[in-house]
Protein backbone atom coordinates (compact mmCIF):
# COMPACT_ATOMS: atom_id res chain seq x y z
CA UNK A 1 0.00 0.00 0.00
CA UNK A 2 1.19 3.73 -0.47
CA UNK A 3 1.51 5.60 2.38
CA UNK A 4 3.83 8.21 3.66
CA UNK A 5 3.39 6.53 6.67
CA UNK A 6 5.68 3.47 5.58
CA UNK A 7 8.48 5.35 4.54
CA UNK A 8 11.10 2.23 5.29
CA UNK A 9 9.36 0.10 3.11
CA UNK A 10 9.49 2.77 0.46
CA UNK A 11 13.27 3.64 1.00
CA UNK A 12 13.88 0.26 1.27
CA UNK A 13 12.66 -0.33 -2.16
CA UNK A 14 14.04 2.49 -3.67
CA UNK A 15 17.82 1.75 -2.87
CA UNK A 16 17.05 -1.65 -4.22
CA UNK A 17 15.58 -0.10 -7.61
CA UNK A 18 18.42 2.44 -7.77
CA UNK A 19 21.28 1.85 -5.61
CA UNK A 20 22.25 4.41 -2.63
CA UNK A 21 24.10 7.34 -2.78
CA UNK A 22 27.21 7.92 -1.39
CA UNK A 23 30.57 5.57 -0.84
CA UNK A 24 29.60 2.92 -3.30
CA UNK A 25 32.12 -0.10 -1.55
CA UNK A 26 30.56 -2.59 0.95
CA UNK A 27 29.40 -0.86 4.41
CA UNK A 28 31.54 -3.22 6.71
CA UNK A 29 31.52 -4.02 9.98
CA UNK A 30 34.63 -2.83 10.79
CA UNK A 31 34.50 0.09 8.70
CA UNK A 32 31.03 1.56 10.91
CA UNK A 33 32.70 0.59 14.16
CA UNK A 34 35.72 2.75 12.89
CA UNK A 35 33.20 5.38 12.03
CA UNK A 36 31.05 5.17 15.59
CA UNK A 37 27.99 5.42 14.03
CA UNK A 38 25.33 3.18 12.04
CA UNK A 39 23.26 5.42 9.76
CA UNK A 40 20.02 5.09 9.20
CA UNK A 41 17.47 6.49 6.58
CA UNK A 42 14.07 7.68 7.75
CA UNK A 43 11.50 10.06 7.10
CA UNK A 44 11.60 13.05 9.29
CA UNK A 45 7.54 13.33 9.71
CA UNK A 46 6.06 9.76 9.58
CA UNK A 47 4.57 8.55 12.91
CA UNK A 48 4.39 6.47 14.69
CA UNK A 49 7.42 5.22 12.22
CA UNK A 50 10.13 8.08 12.50
CA UNK A 51 9.88 11.93 13.33
CA UNK A 52 12.67 14.34 13.61
CA UNK A 53 10.88 16.58 16.28
CA UNK A 54 8.50 16.32 19.13
CA UNK A 55 7.81 14.13 22.09
CA UNK A 56 7.96 11.04 20.47
CA UNK A 57 10.73 9.49 17.67
CA UNK A 58 9.29 6.58 16.21
CA UNK A 59 9.88 3.09 16.65
CA UNK A 60 11.75 2.79 13.85
CA UNK A 61 14.39 5.25 15.86
CA UNK A 62 13.90 3.75 18.66
CA UNK A 63 14.43 0.46 17.57
CA UNK A 64 17.59 1.67 15.38
CA UNK A 65 18.72 3.16 18.51
CA UNK A 66 18.78 -0.41 20.12
CA UNK A 67 20.62 -1.91 17.13
CA UNK A 68 23.21 0.53 16.99
CA UNK A 69 23.74 0.28 20.70
CA UNK A 70 24.17 -3.66 20.28
CA UNK A 71 26.96 -2.95 17.74
CA UNK A 72 28.92 -0.69 20.48
CA UNK A 73 28.30 2.84 18.16
CA UNK A 74 25.65 5.77 17.76
CA UNK A 75 22.96 6.06 16.01
CA UNK A 76 23.13 8.90 13.05
CA UNK A 77 19.75 9.88 11.53
CA UNK A 78 20.06 10.40 7.89
CA UNK A 79 16.06 12.43 7.35
CA UNK A 80 14.81 11.60 3.71
CA UNK A 81 11.63 12.07 1.96
CA UNK A 82 11.99 11.81 -1.74
CA UNK A 83 13.60 9.26 -4.29
CA UNK A 84 16.52 11.70 -5.10
CA UNK A 85 17.21 12.24 -1.02
CA UNK A 86 17.33 8.34 -0.85
CA UNK A 87 19.73 8.17 -3.44
CA UNK A 88 22.21 10.50 -2.18
CA UNK A 89 21.93 9.46 1.64
CA UNK A 90 24.81 8.20 2.92
CA UNK A 91 22.62 5.39 4.98
CA UNK A 92 23.74 1.88 6.03
CA UNK A 93 20.43 0.31 6.93
CA UNK A 94 16.50 1.26 6.72
CA UNK A 95 13.57 -0.31 8.40
CA UNK A 96 10.41 -2.24 7.60
CA UNK A 97 11.78 -3.42 4.31
CA UNK A 98 9.60 -6.29 2.79
CA UNK A 99 10.50 -9.39 2.17
CA UNK A 100 9.51 -11.07 -0.89
CA UNK A 101 10.02 -14.79 -0.96
CA UNK A 102 10.13 -15.45 -4.94
CA UNK A 103 12.55 -12.41 -5.36
CA UNK A 104 16.20 -11.01 -4.03
CA UNK A 105 16.74 -7.48 -3.70
CA UNK A 106 18.35 -5.59 -6.16
CA UNK A 107 21.32 -2.52 -6.06
CA UNK A 108 23.03 -4.30 -3.28
CA UNK A 109 20.03 -4.12 -0.81
CA UNK A 110 20.48 -7.32 1.38
CA UNK A 111 17.68 -7.96 4.16
CA UNK A 112 18.24 -9.09 7.90
CA UNK A 113 16.34 -11.91 9.31
CA UNK A 114 12.59 -10.78 9.83
CA UNK A 115 11.53 -8.67 12.50
CA UNK A 116 7.52 -8.78 12.18
CA UNK A 117 4.50 -9.63 10.67
CA UNK A 118 2.53 -6.75 8.43
CA UNK A 119 0.12 -6.61 5.71
CA UNK A 120 -3.19 -5.51 5.15
CA UNK A 121 -6.48 -5.44 6.97
CA UNK A 122 -9.92 -3.91 7.63
CA UNK A 123 -10.46 -1.24 10.35
CA UNK A 124 -13.86 -0.38 11.08
CA UNK A 125 -15.48 0.63 14.37
CA UNK A 126 -15.90 -1.40 17.64
CA UNK A 127 -19.71 -0.90 17.24
CA UNK A 128 -19.46 -1.79 13.85
CA UNK A 129 -21.40 -5.06 12.82
CA UNK A 130 -18.68 -5.74 10.33
CA UNK A 131 -16.54 -8.87 10.49
CA UNK A 132 -15.89 -9.96 6.72
CA UNK A 133 -16.30 -8.64 3.38
CA UNK A 134 -19.30 -10.04 2.52
CA UNK A 135 -21.12 -8.12 4.95
CA UNK A 136 -20.28 -4.97 4.60
CA UNK A 137 -23.12 -2.50 4.30
CA UNK A 138 -24.66 -2.10 0.53
CA UNK A 139 -23.11 0.47 -1.06
CA UNK A 140 -21.18 1.85 1.41
CA UNK A 141 -17.82 2.32 0.28
CA UNK A 142 -14.25 0.82 2.18
CA UNK A 143 -11.88 3.42 2.55
CA UNK A 144 -8.62 2.64 0.15
CA UNK A 145 -5.16 4.15 -0.52
CA UNK A 146 -5.06 5.67 -4.18
CA UNK A 147 -3.75 2.99 -6.40
CA UNK A 148 -2.89 0.30 -3.83
CA UNK A 149 -2.82 -3.29 -4.66
CA UNK A 150 -5.54 -3.83 -2.02
CA UNK A 151 -7.71 -1.16 -3.47
CA UNK A 152 -7.85 -3.42 -6.52
CA UNK A 153 -8.65 -6.19 -5.14
CA UNK A 154 -11.26 -5.02 -3.71
CA UNK A 155 -12.29 -3.36 -7.04
CA UNK A 156 -12.44 -6.75 -9.15
CA UNK A 157 -14.55 -8.32 -6.25
CA UNK A 158 -17.40 -5.78 -6.72
CA UNK A 159 -16.87 -3.88 -3.06
CA UNK A 160 -17.01 -0.26 -4.00
CA UNK A 161 -14.29 2.11 -2.39
CA UNK A 162 -13.58 5.52 -1.82
CA UNK A 163 -9.55 6.53 -2.39
CA UNK A 164 -7.83 8.75 -0.01
CA UNK A 165 -4.24 9.67 0.10
CA UNK A 166 -2.59 8.39 2.99
CA UNK A 167 -3.95 5.69 5.62
CA UNK A 168 -4.06 8.71 8.83
CA UNK A 169 -6.60 10.16 6.51
CA UNK A 170 -8.44 6.82 5.91
CA UNK A 171 -8.74 6.25 9.77
CA UNK A 172 -10.10 9.75 10.54
CA UNK A 173 -12.90 9.84 7.79
CA UNK A 174 -13.55 6.33 9.66
CA UNK A 175 -13.62 7.92 13.10
CA UNK A 176 -15.88 10.41 12.17
CA UNK A 177 -18.18 7.62 10.15
CA UNK A 178 -18.14 8.72 7.00
CA UNK A 179 -16.95 5.33 5.66
CA UNK A 180 -17.87 2.18 7.14
CA UNK A 181 -14.39 0.51 7.00
CA UNK A 182 -10.91 1.10 5.97
CA UNK A 183 -8.11 -0.85 4.36
CA UNK A 184 -4.98 -0.20 6.22
CA UNK A 185 -1.89 -1.72 7.80
CA UNK A 186 -1.99 -2.75 12.07
CA UNK A 187 0.27 0.04 12.86
CA UNK A 188 -1.93 2.73 11.57
CA UNK A 189 -4.84 1.21 13.67
CA UNK A 190 -2.99 0.98 16.85
CA UNK A 191 -1.47 4.44 16.42
CA UNK A 192 -4.33 5.92 16.18
CA UNK A 193 -6.31 4.24 19.11
CA UNK A 194 -3.61 5.47 20.89
CA UNK A 195 -4.04 8.78 20.39
CA UNK A 196 -7.83 8.86 20.12
CA UNK A 197 -8.83 6.30 23.24
CA UNK A 198 -12.35 7.28 22.40
CA UNK A 199 -12.35 5.84 18.63
CA UNK A 200 -11.80 2.34 19.53
CA UNK A 201 -11.54 1.15 16.03
CA UNK A 202 -10.77 -2.49 15.68
CA UNK A 203 -8.97 -4.91 12.83
CA UNK A 204 -10.79 -6.93 10.68
CA UNK A 205 -8.20 -9.69 9.39
CA UNK A 206 -10.37 -10.30 6.53
CA UNK A 207 -7.06 -10.66 3.92
CA UNK A 208 -5.08 -13.20 5.68
CA UNK A 209 -5.21 -15.93 3.21
CA UNK A 210 -3.57 -13.54 0.08
CA UNK A 211 0.09 -13.46 -0.03
CA UNK A 212 -0.01 -10.19 -1.90
CA UNK A 213 -1.58 -8.51 1.42
CA UNK A 214 0.27 -10.03 3.80
CA UNK A 215 4.23 -9.91 3.92
CA UNK A 216 7.62 -9.64 6.31
CA UNK A 217 9.04 -6.88 7.98
CA UNK A 218 13.23 -6.87 8.15
CA UNK A 219 16.31 -4.49 7.83
CA UNK A 220 17.31 -3.25 4.84
CA UNK A 221 20.94 -3.31 4.90
CA UNK A 222 23.34 -1.15 2.19
CA UNK A 223 25.74 -3.38 0.52
CA UNK A 224 26.74 -5.07 3.83
CA UNK A 225 29.77 -7.28 4.62
CA UNK A 226 28.83 -10.93 5.79
CA UNK A 227 30.23 -9.86 9.10
CA UNK A 228 27.81 -6.91 9.37
CA UNK A 229 24.59 -8.94 8.81
CA UNK A 230 25.69 -11.71 11.14
CA UNK A 231 25.81 -8.97 13.86
CA UNK A 232 22.28 -7.29 12.68
CA UNK A 233 20.64 -10.82 12.76
CA UNK A 234 22.07 -11.52 16.00
CA UNK A 235 20.82 -8.18 17.34
CA UNK A 236 17.72 -8.63 16.27
CA UNK A 237 17.63 -12.39 17.36
CA UNK A 238 18.49 -11.12 21.06
CA UNK A 239 15.91 -8.18 20.78
CA UNK A 240 13.08 -10.53 19.95
CA UNK A 241 14.12 -13.03 22.23
CA UNK A 242 14.27 -10.25 25.44
CA UNK A 243 11.28 -8.51 24.33
CA UNK A 244 13.04 -5.13 23.51
CA UNK A 245 10.88 -5.41 20.18
CA UNK A 246 7.63 -5.73 21.53
CA UNK A 247 8.21 -3.47 24.49
CA UNK A 248 8.92 -0.46 21.71
CA UNK A 249 5.72 -1.40 19.49
CA UNK A 250 3.95 -1.47 22.58
CA UNK A 251 4.65 1.72 23.09
CA UNK A 252 3.35 2.92 19.87
CA UNK A 253 0.21 0.85 20.44
CA UNK A 254 1.28 -1.81 17.85
CA UNK A 255 0.91 -5.92 18.40
CA UNK A 256 4.20 -7.46 17.64
CA UNK A 257 3.62 -10.77 15.24
CA UNK A 258 6.10 -13.58 14.61
CA UNK A 259 7.02 -13.34 11.29
CA UNK A 260 6.14 -16.64 9.11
Amino acid sequence: MRSATRLGIAVALVLAAGGAGGDASARSLQAIAERGALALCANPSALPFASKTGTVPGFQIELAEKLAERLGVALRREWVLSAFQYRRADCDVVFDAIVHRDAKPEGGLRLSRPYHRSGVVLAAQKDSGVSSLTNLPPGKPVGVQVESLVSMTLGKGGVPTTPFVLEADIMTALADRQIEAGAVTPASIGWFNLNHPDAQLRPVPVFENDPDLNWNLAVGMIRPDDKLRERLDAALEAMLADGTIARIYTRYGIELRSPQ
